[in-house]
């Protein structure tokens, strides 16, 4: 019988934690958890993206501030309110909503984000404490991070003698995810659209994560039996079925193939989505107790 994760579920423990964690920082060490949201231009999916981002803060207990700019936003306006915010000690997380609008540049307003500040886990330093294995001190992309929780409840934390393969090598998720796996003890192969023979590397993983962008790519047979199948794809498809110009969502996994085959899958929508703002969330608790010289809780 096949596991199918639910991202809703596990998303909603995280963010459990996460309101212990925050109400038990604030009366320990007076600390109210601080994030800050920045989102500049009126693209209708960043707002609805940074307005649950502000919601769950607020239910979770922080100190949430949103920063709306206009879109005519000049590059120097944007950088200094990031050094505002930086400055900021009742800010502990800052989130800046990608993409921008043109012709502001993301990369610069990204790095000069503080390293422990940088929620979203995108700083060059995050990114180098997580390839040197530096988990103490560093903050892990959101996306990546939550697969991995889902990854550590189905194998536990040491994953010595598994292999894991990850389909995708982008910066935002292949390459933290599978220095997460790397980190964890698994033996990683990272495979992409230059990938010889793609479906044989995959049929050698216990287990199999895929962020390539091509709606069901990864077939039954490309799976290892009994293998956990972790899906970040999330593509729009037509489904006339529903009617003329309809469409449905789903992941990088034929889903219906590969959970016969698989013992444990996530499912698209409803899987790794769910957990992206939860980590968000764990994220900024973490930072807040690093800030205040406490141990930050474990997810």
């Amino acid at each position: 019988m096949t596991t199918v994760i639910d991202g809703k579920n596990v998303a909603a423990s995280v963010i459990q934690t996460v309101k212990s964690a925050t109400a038990a920082l604030e009366k320990s060490s007076g600390v109210t958890t601080g994030l800050a949201v920045v989102i500049v231009g009126d693209d209708p999916a960043s707002h609805a993206y940074v307005s649950s981002k502000s919601r769950m803060a607020k239910e979770c207990g922080f100190k949430s501030v949103q920063h709306t700019l206009p879109a005519e936003t000049r590059q120097e306006e944007l950088a200094a309110l990031v050094a505002t915010l930086n400055a900021d000690p009742s800010i502990h997380g800052i989130l800046v909503q990608l993409p921008l609008p043109k012709p502001l540049d993301s990369e610069p307003i990204i790095q000069s984000i503080l390293p422990e500040k940088d929620v979203d886990g995108l700083s060059v330093v995050n990114a180098g404490k997580l390839a040197t294995g530096d988990l103490k001190t560093g903050l892990v992309s959101c996306t990546p991070a939550g697969a991995m929780v889902f990854v550590r409840r189905t194998h536990g934390e040491d994953l010595s003698g598994l292999n894991a393969v990850v389909i995708g090598r982008s910066n935002l998720f292949g390459k933290p995810m599978a220095q997460l796996l790397l980190n964890a003890n698994a033996t990683v192969t990272i495979a992409h659209s230059r990938t010889k023979n793609l479906s044989e590397v995959c049929r050698n993983a216990e287990i199999l994560v895929a962020a390539v962008g091509r709606p069901e790519m990864v077939r039954a047979d490309w799976v290892k039996p009994g293998a956990t199948v972790i899906d970040v794809g999330i593509n729009r498809i037509p489904a006339p079925e529903r009617g003329e110009g309809k469409t449905r969502l789903v992941g990088d996994v034929a889903f219906q193939e590969v959970s016969a085959v698989a013992s444990t899958i996530t499912p698209v929508p409803g899987g790794v989505g769910p957990m992206t703002i939860a980590m968000l969330m764990a994220n900024t608790v973490i930072a807040a107790h690093r800030t205040a010289g406490q141990t930050p809780p474990q997810f």
